[in-house]
């Protein structure tokens, strides 16, 4: 089982959006059968078993083991992963374009690099899964408060010069280094206003109903 799993083909990720589905995969991340779902998510085993049949054909669930039970047959299943996150790739067509962006203080192009990072690191993983490989990654995560937009404009100029002195003092960009054996990474620094306490939280629907009046008179 992966760790975290992502999803590319846009009707797996359909399928997977399904409340009930995803309640199931939830389930999933330990090993059971449709008899012990149904019990779980409250709903009856023939509906259970409908459900499975979806995601095991998108390959979301797999197949443990077959427990045999008189004359019945048991199939015992599992999520293929803990977690999943579906990429951009699902909707191609009309996924961000890192090229289309040239601000880097844009947070549109903060996002597309996001996108972009979700799609390339879900084709390596999935590569290094099958070769049965480490992947090779790094990453930085924290907080930092500034008591001004002029000192987090300095930081960002420092830590712009700093890495481009990285990059320079170790980036060998030739042909030649390539050809022996050198191997491309990709480098993205972000640096974005961390979310209020409670941001996430969708609203409930009274909530939402007076957000949406109060929009609605604004427009008058």
């Amino acid at each position: 089982m992966l760790d975290i799993e992502v999803i590319e083909d846009p009707a797996a990720a359909e399928a997977s959006l399904d409340p009930i589905r995803t309640r199931i995969l939830q389930e999933l991340v330990e090993p059971a059968s449709a008899t012990q779902l149904a019990a779980k998510v409250g709903l009856p085993r023939q509906k259970v078993n409908y459900h499975l049949k979806a995601l095991e054909r998108h390959g979301l669930v797999e197949l443990v083991e077959e427990r045999r039970k008189g004359n019945v047959t048991e199939r015992v299943l599992r999520a293929t992963a803990a977690s999943y996150l579906i990429s951009p790739v699902a909707l191609a067509s009309v996924a961000p374009d890192p090229r289309r962006f040239s601000d880097r203080f844009s947070a549109f192009w903060l996002l597309s690099l996001a996108s972009r990072t979700v799609q390339e690191m879900g084709k390596l993983i999935a590569g290094a899964a099958v070769a049965k490989k480490k992947l090779a990654s790094f990453a930085i995560d924290g907080e930092i408060t500034f008591r001004s937009a002029a000192e987090r404009a300095a930081f960002a100029e420092e830590l712009g010069v700093a890495v481009t002195k990285l990059v320079d003092k170790y980036h060998d960009g030739g042909a030649a280094a390539v050809a022996g054996g050198a191997r491309k990474h990709r480098l993205v620094v972000v640096l974005h206003p961390a979310l209020k306490t409670g941001a996430l939280k969708a609203p409930s629907t009274q909530q939402a109903s007076k957000q949406s009046a109060e929009k609605d008179q604004s427009n008058d």
